[in-house]
């Protein structure tokens, strides 16, 4: 069958490094960037995780549970080797009176283009890390990264005091009224945006039923297209997966809108060889059948088959 997957993702690269905008940024990076971009992927083909460069499934996996579980904080990520995360929290530390390490000002870009700063940068974020897990009081200071996505999604705070659990309602709404053109979730919290260590990318998704199929809509408003959007395909893609099964329903596409779809330029050479490369063979995701719930699934409950990618291409990350 054929890998409609990759074909769609460099067929984005190309058009940005085509028709992209050169753009500075908040990290002072620069990227190539388009504005307004779609791409569509049929879920009965294949699981769309990229074969044109080694994604780490465990990653995107155990990111996901976390915000199912409404966790805002890196330590649990941390604990499972997981640190997607780690350089935004680590900036909350490296910015506060009580760190007093070597100067870590603008660390992301230093640490790409200096190999002496980068070994000095790695020894501070490995103390980071150790204190996260270590110390209780000072992972919940600098642990926590603020209202991020899975207390939007969890505990959304309403008007009265309360909290709205958008998920659970989602699920509800899909299961009881699937022709509703509600079934929506937002991470885009407005009172909230300043608290968070980065304001939610990917902001909003909505859920569609139709002929026993689930589809998922994405509006993604910033999107790293190298580093950033194979994590986002994958794992809007999982929870579609995942809410089929708890709603019985099959799955159907996962589309992905881009607002500002840009590649840094330190991502350039990555990009274009990840671009060279030829796509193979989709894997196959296999959930435990056992589990009901979606909030009951830890990572030993999710398996991906039959995945033979190209070699993983590392890249800076840009904070």
């Amino acid at each position: 069958m054929k890998n409609h997957v990759d074909e769609a993702y460099l067929e984005l690269c190309k058009h940005i490094l085509d028709e992209g905008t050169a753009k500075g940024d908040r990290t002072g990076t620069g990227t190539w960037s388009t504005f307004g971009y779609q791409m569509r992927f049929n879920l009965q083909e294949g699981f769309p995780l990229l074969t044109t460069k080694r994604t780490a499934f465990r990653l995107i996996a155990t990111e996901l549970l976390w915000f199912l579980k409404g966790d805002t904080n890196v330590r649990t990520l941390i604990a499972q080797n997981n640190h997607i995360w780690d350089e935004w929290a680590f900036e909350k530390w490296v910015k506060s009176a009580d760190y007093r390490g070597p100067d870590m000002t603008n660390f992301g870009h230093r640490a790409a283009i200096d190999n002496q700063f980068n070994t000095i940068y790695k020894e501070q974020m490995a103390i980071f890390q150790e204190k996260i897990l270590q110390d209780d009081t000072f992972a919940q200071i600098y642990g926590n990264l603020g209202p991020v996505y899975g207390k939007q999604w969890r505990s959304w705070p309403d008007a009265t005091g309360g909290t709205i659990d958008q998920i659970k309602n989602v699920i509800d709404s899909i299961k009881n009224n699937p022709d509703s053109r509600r079934h929506l979730v937002t991470a885009w919290n407005p009172a909230e945006v300043e608290d968070m260590a980065l304001p939610p990318c990917h902001s909003l998704f909505q859920f569609y039923v139709a002929d026993g199929k689930l589809s998922c809509q994405l509006y993604q408003r910033s999107a790293d297209v190298f580093l950033g959007v194979p994590f986002n395909i994958a794992s809007y893609a999982l929870l579609t997966h995942l809410i089929a099964k708890e709603c019985h329903l099959e799955v159907g596409d996962f589309v992905h809108t881009l607002g500002d779809a840009h590649i840094y330029k330190n991502h350039l050479i990555q990009v274009q060889e990840q671009m060279s490369r030829d796509a193979r063979a989709l894997p196959q995701l296999l959930l435990n059948t056992d589990k009901e719930s979606i909030f009951d699934y830890e990572m030993a409950d999710l398996m991906i088959e039959g995945y033979d990618p190209h070699p993983s291409i590392k890249a800076p990350i840009a904070v």
